[in-house]
């Protein structure tokens, strides 16, 4: 079973290399709960992986044109793990923006069990 950091390290280099889904598929779960900081375009609280993976379909669709992202490396502790996250994209009738967020995920037996978002 991998520790925090073992997942922190590989869910970072699997998002750098555009491996999002993959990362999801890998390491969540049906009891993973995704959370935003408020309700909007995307529901403030999503559980399971599927409805994860929808949630981030969502968003995607609502995206014009994407420039590129940069990750910071994980700050772990115990069973929680945190990234810097950077986007430079356009969201349709939208202008180009940068988009910076700070993602915290807990880790339980090798699985992401939460992850959210503060922006």
């Amino acid at each position: 079973m991998m520790t925090t950091k073992e997942v922190a390290n590989k869910l970072v280099a699997m998002c750098r290399e555009g491996k999002v889904e993959e990362a999801k598929l890998e390491f969540f779960t049906e009891e993973t709960v995704s959370t935003e900081p408020k309700e909007g375009l995307l529901p403030k609280e999503t559980k399971g992986l599927k409805a994860i993976q929808d949630k981030a379909n969502l968003f995607i669709s609502h995206v014009e044109e994407f420039y590129g992202s940069t990750i910071t490396e994980p700050v772990v502790a115990g069973d929680f793990f945190s990234i810097g996250w950077d986007t430079d994209l356009q969201m349709k009738g939208e202008k180009r923006q940068s988009m910076n967020e700070l993602c915290v995920y807990e880790v339980k037996e090798g699985k992401i069990v939460s992850e959210r978002f503060f922006y």
